[in-house]
């Protein structure tokens, strides 16, 4: 039997409780890299990507000094949130995968709860 990766099993782990409570919404998916950090706006049901944000956008990528920084992620969050809007989304499920809910990715998620995204 193959030993499953500690980080796999909690991002399934994280994922399943998420289709039990995700009642059709779009899933707001976050992954970290050591230099940058990216957010998706994901249909499950349709199986398309409505929306994304990075550090490595144009309109961001300027004004940042690093990729991997609370700072960059809370840019990252107003800029995934504002592009919801314009999408006509409001409400989706906080898709975390395996990390924990700290750092970068709390800082991602406040900000995008700040700029208007319901979750």
């Amino acid at each position: 039997m193959k030993k499953i990766d500690p980080f796999e099993r909690r991002k399934s782990r994280v994922r399943y409780h998420l289709r039990q409570k995700a009642a059709g919404k779009v899933r707001l998916s976050v992954f970290r890299s050591g230099r940058h950090i990216y957010a998706q706006l994901i249909d499950d049901t349709q199986g398309v990507t409505l929306a994304s944000a990075s550090t490595l956008d144009k309109d961001l990528k300027k004004d940042l000094k690093l990729g991997a920084s609370v700072e960059a992620a809370k840019a990252v969050g107003a800029l995934i949130a504002k592009r919801a809007k314009d999408a006509k989304i409001d409400n989706v499920v906080f898709d975390r995968g395996g990390y924990l809910f700290h750092g970068r990715v709390k800082a991602l998620a406040e900000a995008a709860r700040e700029a208007g995204l319901a979750f």
